[in-house]
């Protein structure tokens, strides 16, 4: 191949390293896009960590260096060139990418702000909680929608463990927010305190009290009224508190202020409510929802034929619906499946491709209590019609997502040995974080 031909090669841009992100770009750099074009996945953090696993790294009950995904080592592996950073705008024009230069904790610049051409460029950017305005949030409540802090909230509640050993008290911690991520954490929560009191630090569990806050009627709103009413009747046997229908008006340093005045104490609180996209997307000129989510066509690209939009920060209405699709790994999982089967046609071709539409399959959902329950609705697809299961099925299930993204990642025998790996590791080491 002639340096020209090289140098006119079609440049891939794949701005967020999240289930969806890694995906396109290890599936699009092991497979070499048609005329030698590049793979570049751009992301503000060093490594990846699947999202639905966050609230277990958040409690300790899983190892963070075992569960996370390395960005340089998967990109070398995968054929992909890897670059830091976080992205903060868009010139369309000269079709580049704008960068935020990044700074050390002490302050000290170690890059400065720069630019990365696309010919195609693929926002996979997610989402984080969304706080609503509520006053007081960001000063005193965690969040645990990244790696970094799921990771601050466990160096924090180990802290307060060893404060809660020494002095006695009790720990409070209140959760807001009763989709699965609220519930998750609480029930591994549970599971972290009875783990620690096996190895002495707690004493008794009562000194561990949680209790989770749903503005809603029920919690787990988009699964089945069943699951939603099993799962509350599972918590309350955990020890956990379910509030219902109450509203945080304001979170403080003491505890949370709900509706009526009345103060929920928590030495800990954790913000686990809503979604949004990150709000510079609304600034690059391309339409977006309320939520800041890029609006998208069939072909899941945005008002820019160059610039696609897929995962949790992408906004996608199937067609003779009225509601988007929902913000989960299912959604952005089978979008980057789309995305990866497009892309070389797209490249391939001398003339604007349309796609055959992205099509989308409800596969369920699940949820899991750690190591005490699981509860999972099935899709309606193929011979399934509904339905629910429970228990070790669910279980099984909720594991099976897990180590099916691994094996896209490190391919079937890799990822095969990486659950091999856990499994002598959860026979010889801990069970929950102690360092």
């Amino acid at each position: 191949m002639g340096l020209a031909q090289q140098k006119n090669a079609a440049r891939v841009v794949i701005v967020g390293g999240g289930v969806a992100g890694l995906e396109i770009a290890t599936a699009l750099g092991k497979q070499r896009l048609p005329h030698s074009a590049s793979v570049t996945l751009v992301d503000a953090d060093s490594a990846h960590v699947w999202k639905p696993m966050l609230h277990t790294i958040a409690a300790g009950t899983r190892d963070l260096a075992q569960q996370q995904t390395t960005y340089l080592a998967q990109a070398t592996d995968a054929h992909f060139a890897f670059q830091p950073g976080a992205m903060s705008g868009l010139d369309r024009e000269r079709q580049e990418i704008i960068l935020n230069p990044i700074i050390t904790d002490d302050g000290r610049e170690l890059v400065p702000a720069r630019r990365i051409r696309y010919d195609k460029l693929i926002i996979a950017i997610g989402s984080g909680a969304n706080d609503f305005g509520t006053p007081g949030v960001l000063e005193h409540c965690y969040m645990i929608d990244s790696r970094r802090k799921a990771d601050d909230f466990n160096q924090e509640i180990r802290l307060r463990m060893l404060r809660s050993m020494t002095d006695g008290k009790t720990l409070q911690v209140a959760i807001v927010g009763g989709g699965a991520t609220g519930v998750e954490l609480a029930a591994e929560l549970v599971q972290l305190s009875e783990s620690a009191e096996a190895y002495g630090a707690l004493g008794k569990a009562a000194k561990f009290q949680i209790v989770l806050i749903e503005s809603g009627p029920r919690i787990l709103a988009s699964f089945p009224e069943e699951i939603s009413a099993a799962t509350q009747k599972r918590l309350a046997a955990l020890g956990v508190t379910v509030l219902l229908n109450r509203k945080v008006q304001a979170a403080q340093a003491d505890g949370l202020v709900l509706d009526g005045e009345e103060l929920i104490p928590a030495g800990l609180s954790v913000w686990a409510a809503g979604v949004k996209a990150p709000a510079f997307l609304s600034t690059l000129g391309l339409p977006t929802t309320r939520g800041h989510q890029l609006i998208v066509n069939d072909d899941l690209q945005t008002a820019d034929p160059n610039i696609y939009a897929v995962g949790d920060c992408a906004s996608y209405t199937l067609p003779g619906e009225s509601t988007p699709l929902p913000p989960t790994a299912q959604v952005a999982h089978q979008q980057a499946r789309y995305v990866i089967e497009l892309l070389p046609k797209v490249l391939d071709s001398t003339h604007a491709y349309a796609g055959k539409g992205f099509a989308y399959r409800d596969f369920g959902a699940l949820v899991s209590l750690a190591n005490y329950d699981a509860y999972g609705s099935l899709g309606k697809f193929g011979l399934f019609n509904g339905g629910l299961i429970k228990g070790r099925m669910a279980m099984l299930s909720h594991i099976w997502l897990y180590r099916s993204h691994q094996a896209r990642l490190y391919g079937f025998w890799r990822g095969g040995l990486l659950w091999l790996v856990d499994l002598i590791n959860s026979r010889l080491r801990p069970c929950i974080r102690l360092d």
